[in-house]
């Protein structure tokens, strides 16, 4: 990846998320070609998964009290190549682990596990507590940590890699001062008390 950083030592440790992490290192511009298909995003690499997080659009949210009124990613995928890039080198010389590896373990701790859906009985609509799908445990992890990052840059001196590089470490180490894991535990919380 990046012709820095080797995928084949990288282990998947949580068994329901083995076909949705893809280490393969195919790139980082599959230029759409797996929209079309069910299950396509699964078949793109989660660094360009990463870099495609972090591309979208933040204007107008309300992040860790702070309200965001700039674009973090603004569409420009080179821009989020460098920061993405600049976040491994820091996270490389942090914890001097294989940073896609501290990428992996970050998403396994990010990914919350249920969530509520409305369901509408009668004339009463009430929330019961669901499983979430792989794939939707992935984008859940790679939105939150990609958000938690663009909280930390904005209007601080700390750049957009530093700021990645931070949020993913937290969440690999699972540590509860992360945004990303306080999302997660969040949602559960709610679900639990749906059930």
């Amino acid at each position: 990846m990046f012709e820095e950083w080797d995928t084949k030592d990288v282990v998947v440790s949580d068994p329901g998320l083995i076909s949705y992490i893809n280490l393969k290192s195919a790139g980082m511009h599959s230029h759409g070609r797996h929209t079309a298909k069910q299950f396509g995003k699964s078949e793109i690499s989660i660094v360009e998964r990463l870099v495609n997080s972090i591309m979208r659009s933040c204007s107008g949210k309300k992040i860790g009290g702070k309200m965001v009124h700039h674009r973090f990613g603004c569409g420009k995928k080179t821009a989020a190549i460098k920061a993405v890039r600049g976040a491994f080198g820091a996270i490389e010389k942090k914890s001097k682990k294989n940073p896609i590896q501290v990428l992996v373990a970050a998403i396994e701790n990010s990914a919350p596990r249920e969530e509520t859906t409305r369901v509408k009985f009668g004339g009463i609509t009430r929330h019961i507590a669901v499983d979430i799908s792989p794939q939707r445990r992935v984008d859940f992890a790679l939105r939150n940590i990609s958000v938690a990052a663009l909280g930390k840059a904005y209007k601080s001196k700390k750049s957009r890699a530093e700021a990645l590089a931070e949020e993913i470490l937290a969440a690999s180490e699972n540590d509860n001062n992360c945004m990303a894991i306080q999302k997660k535990n969040e949602m559960e919380r709610v679900a639990k008390g749906a059930r």
